[in-house]
Formats: structure tokens, C-alpha cells, sequence
């Protein structure tokens, strides 16, 4: 199975990962662009749905419930508004301006309403350390849906990022989720690049992706770290879905000595400074 989906450059969809596609068990992701005044409507059927506006201005519906969102004006511009819809309900975004947004579903049963979700509910988590620093901001936390997670990071230039190399694909209470994930890609300047290994335990899968701006990752199984390259900081939406979703992973077993360790050892290597000389 392919884990990159690449974005298409024109019509209303842009990408599309259903779980028949991806071969997992709950998680939808749905890419959409929208030009000034046109509308999207949809019906969450048996599934919650969680609506990231990733730019632009939108007025948005559940049902009878209005709101009027003034957005950023890219993913790297401010943090972000979304709507989170249960299942059974009509929705709807009307743009005010080019817009674009992002779907994310799994099934579920109805226990929670539909909210807007401001940037002011957001947290934000500066994680990790030297340069493995990024910033993880929360849109959808544990017990904030039945089955869906969400965050937006952020990676700069050069950095790494969901290091050290963690994965969540079978379930152990309180040491590891089991979860389906995507990755969706956004770059600046959009020219650039970043690079995703996807290995397990076995090695039966050890493959290194490149991520381009508007590419979406799909993580099945396994440990899946992120490199920004030179040059181009990273910005991925994270959707993860399963029964029992938490942020429980674990840690690949080699390199988790370096959560907490992130400005390396004193023998880390150290470069000499230019033009200086040694007497032998």
C-alpha cells in the first residue's frame, strides 16, 4: 500500500483517505479547497467529524447552531478554529474568501455536542529540545471526542520531530494506543521538503518518505519520526483515531534515552572553529 497521498492542485477535494483506502479501521481524511461564496455540506452519519480550518474566513453550521470565524491567513499564521460535529448532524461552511479545510472522522455513538473549537481553546506545548524542538498545538485531546485526536505542529528548519521515534499500534493500557494517522504536509516556502522514516520492530517495514508541501502521510504501524530540511520549517495536521484514544506511545526502544537528554552527551562531537591550528 502507498503511505503518501498527494494533493490534488485543482477542484473542491484535494485529498481523500478513507479507511477501505487505507486499510485501517476508523480514521477518515478529507481535503478541501473552497473559493469565494461557495458552500460545503455534509451529514456526519454514523461518525464524528472534526473540521480544521487550516485558512481563510468561513461561516459554519451544525444544524441550527451558527458561527462567523475570521481565520488565519495560512497554518503558519496563528493557530486555528474547527468544529467539532457528532454524529447525526447536518454541517455546513459557507467561504468568505478562498478557504481551505480539513475533515477528519471515525465512527462513534453521540455522547458529546458539536462546539467550535477557538484559538483560544487551543493549548500549546513547546516539546523535546535543541534541535528536536517543535511546538505541538492541541485542537482535540483525549475526552474532547469519542474517537478522534488532533494537533497542528509546528518544526523549524532542520529540526526533528515525534522524536524519539514512538509508535501507538497495539494497545496496552497505560504504554501504548492503538490508533490509525495521518500526517498532512504543509511547508515553508512551499518548495521544500521533509523527510519520514516508517519502520517497525522487525524491520519488515523500513522505508524513508518525502513529504511535500500538501502531501498527506499515512502511518499504519510502526515508529514514524519527521526531519525538517534546511532551510524549510514543517507544519503537519495530526488526526489519529481508535477505540481507546490517549497519547500513550512507546518510545523505540534503541533511542529512548534521548527524551530528556536532547543536548547530547559531553563527548558529543564538536567541531573545531575555522582557521584554527593545532601544535603537534
Amino acid at each position: 500500500m502507498r503511505h503518501v497521498v498527494h494533493a490534488a492542485q485543482s477542484g473542491t477535494l484535494r485529498a481523500e483517505v478513507t479507511p477501505e483506502s487505507a486499510g485501517w479501521q476508523h480514521l477518515a481524511f478529507h481535503l478541501h479547497a473552497l473559493a469565494d461564496g461557495e458552500s460545503f455540506e455534509g451529514h456526519s452519519g454514523d461518525r464524528e467529524v472534526a473540521l480544521v480550518l487550516l485558512s481563510g474566513d468561513a461561516d459554519l453550521e451544525v444544524d441550527d447552531e451558527r458561527w462567523s470565524v475570521r481565520g488565519r491567513a495560512d497554518v503558519f499564521d496563528g493557530l486555528p478554529h474547527a468544529l467539532y460535529v457528532p454524529p447525526g448532524r447536518r454541517y455546513a461552511l459557507r467561504a468568505r474568501g478562498p478557504v481551505e479545510f480539513a475533515l477528519g472522522s471515525a465512527g462513534a455513538e453521540g455522547r458529546l455536542p458539536p462546539r467550535l473549537i477557538t484559538p483560544d481553546d487551543v493549548k500549546v506545548e513547546i516539546r523535546g529540545g535543541h534541535n528536536a524542538t517543535r511546538q505541538i498545538s492541541h485542537v482535540i485531546d483525549p475526552g474532547g471526542a469519542e474517537r478522534l485526536l488532533c494537533v497542528e505542529v509546528y518544526t523549524p528548519s532542520g529540526n526533528w520531530s515525534s522524536y524519539p521515534p514512538h509508535k501507538h499500534d497495539v494497545y496496552e493500557a497505560g504504554v501504548e494506543a492503538e490508533l490509525d494517522e495521518i500526517y498532512h504536509y504543509r511547508l515553508a516556502p512551499a518548495d521544500g521538503w521533509a523527510l519520514q522514516r516508517l519502520y517497525t520492530d522487525d524491520r519488515a517495514l523500513d522505508e524513508v518518505v518525502v513529504a511535500r508541501h500538501g502531501d498527506t502521510v499515512l502511518v499504519r504501524e510502526g515508529y514514524h519520526p519527521v526531519v525538517a530540511a534546511p532551510g524549510y520549517d514543517a507544519y503537519y495536521l495530526n488526526l489519529l483515531a481508535g477505540d481507546d484514544p490517549t497519547w500513550d506511545a512507546r518510545d523505540e526502544p534503541d533511542l529512548a534515552w534521548v527524551r530528556g537528554q536532547w543536548e547530547g552527551g559531553e563527548a558529543r562531537l564538536r567541531l573545531p572553529l575555522r582557521g584554527t591550528s593545532r601544535t603537534r
